[in-house]
């Protein structure tokens, strides 16, 4: 299977992008797109009009609009730790979205922080 993935201007390391497309996901950036720098909200009113789950390491904002409007494809919002050893590795942020979409947990509309299944 493959989610439709719009990463956000802190998510996209081109490493991540890589492998989130060799597990056969279709990724686009907000670089890609030509929307750096642009507000969250209308980051997250592109994704939702592209139909597309929003990867975002900036979790309070984005929570924020999701509490606005939940109508949306889904956010996966990836926390940061203060201590740099806590903190996800792509490899496993994209074993945790495998892992979620392997489970059949539908996405649409909800804030998903990917950290709980960082194992």
């Amino acid at each position: 299977m493959s989610l439709r993935l719009f990463l956000d201007e802190d998510s996209q390391a081109k490493r991540l992008v890589d492998l989130l497309r060799d597990a056969g996901h279709d990724v686009l950036t907000v670089n890609e797109v030509g929307l750096v720098r642009k507000p969250d909200s209308f980051i997250l009113d592109y994704a939702r009009q592209e139909g597309r789950l929003l990867l975002t390491r900036n979790c309070d904002d984005f929570y924020n609009l999701h509490k606005i409007n939940s109508n949306h494809s889904g956010i996966f919002a990836i926390y940061q730790d203060a201590d740099l050893s806590k903190n996800m590795s792509y490899s496993t942020i994209v074993k945790c979205i495998a892992n979620l979409e392997s489970s059949g947990l539908i996405v649409a509309n909800q804030f998903i922080p990917l950290n709980p299944c960082n194992y």
